[in-house]
């Protein structure tokens, strides 16, 4: 898939501009501050998820305007769509100028995957952002999935809230079950998407890390469940987590919160059997986190039939200069947009198209 047109109105520091990018490779360069990462997270939001730097809508409008405004016209699955944002308290989605539910509708129609300087959390911080990680990318191809997760997770809160009013009054611990079967059906379904994804992953990701390091060692992904046994299919996870859910009431209670499930999984990522968070070189958490974000794009590549959009936001001057030239060989045919500060990594990368931004304004180099 590929935009052939971009256009941003009152968003961030962007007072208007148009892009019409090639099918090809697109640098966004610039000094830090004039608004080239706001490009790059004007087009993820298509995708239907939330900004990969905020949450608070108001955080995307510029200064004294009551709204902002994206549109993009992108080619996808054969045939050519549009797709619009209104940005003000809410979002307002329209795809092929037809009024959405909710910018979730965008999921699956637009496929994208952000590389950015914060991709190292996946290895570097804790549980949350590894799941983060793979939530996301589940959403992208599995639509549904986003809305199974939102309702888990209000599930997990409203069972909580209920674990603190029994702690406090000793009643309603019988109404724990009813909420027990709620969040094991949901829980259960999750866990099945969850384990099917980390399969690819597993497949995909060790190849390109071994590309990146000439196989000097062998990569890993482990998904750490806090359920104690072993299913096979969404039936059969919602029973085991049933089970452990009645048998860990008193428990639960005790600590005012839900102590399994998959809000309390983890991943872990091993290189010769060494735990890379805990262990690895700087050098090695790196290319640990490119592979599983190359990865990522792979997966989505091979389910969907179509090549996500890359969006490489300042990632080549955190990368060495190999690893700047797998990343660039890698992408080759993809569409992809990377920005940068210096106008020397334009020598590196075979450039279809040029912006130089400033103050907000992305004006054409070549």
């Amino acid at each position: 898939m590929h935009i052939t047109s971009h256009y941003i109105k009152n968003y961030r520091n962007i007072e208007e501009a148009v892009i019409e990018p090639v099918n090809g490779v697109n640098v966004i360069y610039g000094e830090n501050g004039h608004g080239k990462t706001n490009i790059i997270e004007s087009i993820w939001l298509f995708t239907g998820c939330n900004s990969f730097r905020t949450r608070k809508n108001y955080e995307l409008i510029q200064n004294n305007r009551e709204f902002a405004k994206l549109e993009t016209s992108f080619e996808a699955y054969g045939r050519e769509k549009d797709a619009k944002l209104i940005i003000s308290d809410n979002k307002e989605a329209y795809l092929n100028s037809i009024k959405q539910i909710s910018p979730r509708k965008f999921l699956g129609e637009f496929q994208a995957v952000v590389f950015s300087p914060s991709v190292l959390s996946i290895i570097q911080d804790g549980p949350s952002e590894k799941r983060k990680f793979i939530d996301i990318a589940i959403s992208l191809i599995k639509p549904n999935y986003a809305s199974l997760l939102s309702k888990y997770n209000k599930a997990v809160f409203q069972r909580n809230s209920l674990l603190k009013q029994i702690n406090n009054t000793s009643k309603g611990e019988e109404l724990l079950f009813a909420f027990d079967e709620q969040l094991a059906l949901l829980g259960g379904k999750i866990l099945n998407y969850r384990l099917e994804y980390i399969d690819k992953l597993k497949e995909e990701a060790p190849i390109i890390y071994g590309g990146i390091s000439n196989g000097r060692e062998k990569m890993e992904i482990k998904y750490i469940n806090s359920l104690k046994e072993t299913g096979n299919s969404a039936v059969e996870w919602s029973n085991i987590f049933y089970n452990e859910l009645s048998k860990n009431h008193k428990r639960d209670i005790f600590r005012l919160a839900t102590t399994v499930g998959p809000h309390k999984d983890d991943i872990d990522i091993i290189l010769d059997s060494m735990n890379v968070r805990s262990y690895g070189s700087q050098g090695q958490q790196r290319t640990c986190a490119l592979s599983l974000k190359l990865a990522e794009a792979a997966v989505i590549k091979d389910i969907s039939g179509e090549q996500p959009i890359a969006l490489l936001d300042d990632v080549m001057s955190e990368l060495d200069e190999k690893r700047q030239k797998y990343l660039i060989k890698y992408f080759d045919g993809w569409q992809v947009f990377v920005t940068c500060c210096d106008r020397a990594h334009l020598k590196k990368i075979k450039c279809g198209r040029a912006y130089r931004v400033k103050d907000g304004k992305a004006l054409l180099r070549y």
